[in-house]
């Protein structure tokens, strides 16, 4: 199986390569700092209409996966 990456792009120290699924008009996002993965499946329709929400919704997860208070200040809840 050849991967077809699309894309690729940092978002601050987050790379991001999008390339097509296996299912027809899915994209896989996957994401890495370096210490931290995320991998996950969009459509091409959010791909295309909704990038700006999802690269913000990604900076945001990785700022929180890296913030030494985010699992001390959730567990207190």
């Amino acid at each position: 199986m050849t991967i077809s990456v699309i894309e690729q792009y940092k978002l601050g120290n987050v790379q991001v390569t999008v390339s097509k699924a296996e299912r027809p008009n899915k994209y896989i996002v996957h994401c890495s700092n370096g210490e931290f993965i995320s991998k996950f499946t969009v459509s091409e329709y959010e791909f295309k209409h909704y990038r700006r929400l999802m690269n913000q919704r990604i900076s945001e997860a990785f700022n929180q996966a890296n913030s030494p208070h985010s699992e001390s200040e959730s567990s207190h809840a």
